[in-house]
């Protein structure tokens, strides 16, 4: 902990404490325990960690994260989707959060519209209704007529949820930092790096005018598509804290009794609905990542209508490729195809074991192998492979875990709708699609277009470099640092075994020779130097046979 950090910290204290005691009253950060601050130990010994420990870990984890409110519950949300973080079973019951806060009274709101439209909401719209229908975490929801009669829908930001939001990522950064600090086991997943991509992309989030952008490119990329329908925005009655658009009349598909008396073919809506998403991944490379039953409707004529563009993920032409790779590795229960989609799409630890992570790979095609591709789980497979990898320490870049969370989280979806849906039969045509996509003459010229950039620009510099690597020669001044892992203890082991060659050498001429004292015509000095020499022998032996180097298994 920096001393710049300080004023944060004390600006903070009443909070910080807060979160602290809900955290160890849960049992949630046991590192804590470890923390070199008299302050925070004093603190935690006052709180009482054992009154929900009947509780399951992942549970303590979820409840916790509602007491401590707005952030937090976002956190959650966002770690539902770092499967390889933090394991399947504590994602899928983070991914139970709801965002749920009281509303502002009507006060509040007129004051905060006027404040951001310049105007009072009686001018701006022909009728509003001050009171909200429903209300989340960062916003509540109004019910609005424009004036030239169009009835819409106001998304309001709650009043001061900046400040608190600002504050309450101010602590996370701070405790993440603790937490690389003082967890081993917790710094090789940077909780730190963590915690500050999760407070850009919830900055990003209370900025309504990147979902109004959202909604903008969505009803774009779907514009010929008439079972389609993207709210539409309207620009002068919106601002960074107000949000403006076209009310949806439908049923949700989180109203499942509403769903299966309105006479719709569910089994249809089910894979249009899927493929929608599908043509988002890999045909725009911008889509929806919340696609659960509550931000998608059922409108009339069966059109599928969208809801809640806040978060929203990218996948650029090298990341499709990845991901086309790693999916349809699994489908085609490839372990080789998969491994190799794994280690070029993760972050790989030092310790890598590729070997073990081959022959785990292999089981799980196995496990998955007997399954049809009519029958094949593909919620399953993504969540089982997630957690192999979560178990070697391989960190998935966020954008892929985000879609591999968002591919599970459809087809849950799409299972309310229709038991018998199949995720894997809806991905197969997308298998020739990425084969015809990548043997184009357009990705060839572009593949080619890029390498002629990387060669000019290797043939511009380079003549510079090695002048300059030349005149560092000259001067004396061009170092080379090398980077060696586990190094000390193959030197040492060297140095131990040279000496102990020497000693049992050295004792033995002595003995020979009989040097004096002599005990029963032996060399004391000698004897002694052997038996030395003889036990550093072994123990040197018995060290490498415990790492397992005798094996060649470094």
């Amino acid at each position: 902990m920096e001393v710049t950090d300080l004023p944060r910290i004390v600006r903070n204290t009443a909070r910080f404490h807060e979160v602290v005691a809900v955290a160890m009253k849960y049992g949630i950060a046991p590192w804590l325990g470890g923390v070199r601050a008299e302050w925070v130990q004093r603190h935690l010994r006052t709180t009482d960690g054992q009154q929900i420990s009947d509780l399951p870990e992942e549970v303590r984890v979820r409840i916790a994260l509602t007491e401590l409110g707005t952030t937090f519950i976002k956190l959650g949300q966002i770690l539902s989707t770092r499967g390889d973080l933090i394991g399947p079973t504590l994602a899928e019951e983070l991914s139970k959060l709801q965002s749920s806060t009281p509303a502002d009274p009507p006060e509040k709101v007129i004051e905060l519209i006027t404040s951001e439209l310049g105007d009072t909401p009686e001018n701006t719209f022909q009728e509003f209704d001050p009171v909200a229908f429903a209300s989340a975490s960062i916003g509540q929801v109004h019910h609005a007529v424009l004036k030239d009669g169009k009835v819409v829908v106001v998304k309001v930001q709650h009043d001061g949820i900046e400040e608190r939001v600002r504050n309450d990522l101010e602590i996370l950064i701070q405790l993440a930092d603790l937490a690389e600090h003082y967890s081993k086991e917790i710094a090789r997943y940077r909780p730190l790096a963590t915690a500050r991509e999760f407070a850009k992309t919830l900055r990003d989030e209370l900025d309504f005018t990147r979902e109004q952008n959202n909604l903008a490119r969505f009803a774009h990329n779907f514009a010929g598509d008439a079972m389609i329908t993207i709210p539409v925005s309207h620009p002068d009655c919106c601002s960074r804290r107000i949000l403006t658009m076209d009310r949806l009349d439908g049923i949700e598909l989180s109203k499942g009794e509403a769903l299966q008396t309105s006479g719709f073919d569910l089994t249809d809506i089910a894979k249009r609905g899927a493929n929608m998403f599908l043509q988002m991944v890999f045909r725009d490379g911008f889509y929806h990542a919340d696609p659960h039953p509550g931000n998608l409707m059922v409108l009339e004529h069966a059109a599928i209508g969208l809801l809640d563009c806040g978060m929203v993920g990218r996948v650029d032409e090298d990341l499709r490729e990845q991901i086309e790779d790693l999916l349809l590795a699994a489908i085609d229960r490839d372990s080789k195809r998969l491994l190799e989609s794994v280690v070029e799409l993760g972050e790989i630890p030092p310790d890598f074991d590729r070997a073990l992570l081959q022959d785990e790979l292999v089981n799980f095609i196995d496990d998955f192998g007997g399954q049809s591709i009519d029958q094949f789980d593909l919620s399953s497979s993504l969540n089982g492979m997630t957690e192999i990898i979560r178990q070697h320490h391989i960190l998935l870049p966020s954008k892929v875990s985000l879609l591999i969370k968002m591919l599970v989280m459809l087809e849950g979806t799409a299972h309310q709708l229709s038991p018998d849906f199949n995720m894997a039969e809806l991905l197969e045509p997308y298998r020739a699609e990425s084969i015809k996509r990548r043997l184009s003459p357009q990705r060839a010229w572009r593949k080619l277009q890029s390498a002629q950039r990387d060669w000019t620009r290797l043939a511009e510099t380079l003549p510079s470099d090695v002048s300059d690597i030349m005149n560092r020669i000259r001067r004396g001044s061009f170092n080379i640092n090398l980077e060696h892992r586990k190094l000390d203890t193959i030197v040492n082991r060297l140095v131990l075994g040279i000496l102990t060659a020497a000693l049992f050498v050295g004792s033995a001429s002595l003995w020979s020779n009989e040097v004096k004292p002599l005990l029963w015509e032996a060399s004391v000095p000698g004897a002694i130097g052997c038996l030395i020499a003889v036990y550093l022998g072994f123990t040197l032996i018995r060290a490498i046979r415990k790492s397992g180097s005798i094996h060649g298994n470094d």
